[in-house]
């Protein structure tokens, strides 16, 4: 994943080849840092939707909608040059945890 660096962060940037093994871990550390609050942004957006559909009373599971974010996942994948049935294997566990998750709170 790639995200938007300021100019000040491109000019420090080193490259793999120029960081010592305990740098290159502190970053898998940021990095695995992020991936988990992202995480915890996708579930707190996905019980938000939890709740809209149970004041609508709609079902817990939309099977066009998992398939669209499926989709987009595995475009992503690609995009990145990232293995995409890895990320759809990701991707097809927080759906599973959204959804169990999803119906015992009802």
């Amino acid at each position: 994943m790639t995200r938007e660096s300021t100019p000040d962060e491109e000019s420090n940037r080193r490259t793999p080849d120029e960081m010592s093994l305990d740098e290159l871990r502190e970053e898998i550390e940021t990095i695995d840092r992020e991936i988990v609050e992202l995480i915890a942004q996708r579930t707190y957006v996905a019980d938000t939707i939890a709740q809209v559909k149970d004041e609508k009373g709609l079902p817990t599971t939309d099977e066009e909608q998992e398939q669209q974010v499926m989709d987009r996942a595995g475009g992503n994948a690609e995009r990145f040059d990232v293995d995409a049935n890895l990320v759809k294997a990701i991707f097809r566990l927080l759906i599973e945890l959204n959804k169990v998750e999803q119906r015992e709170n009802r």
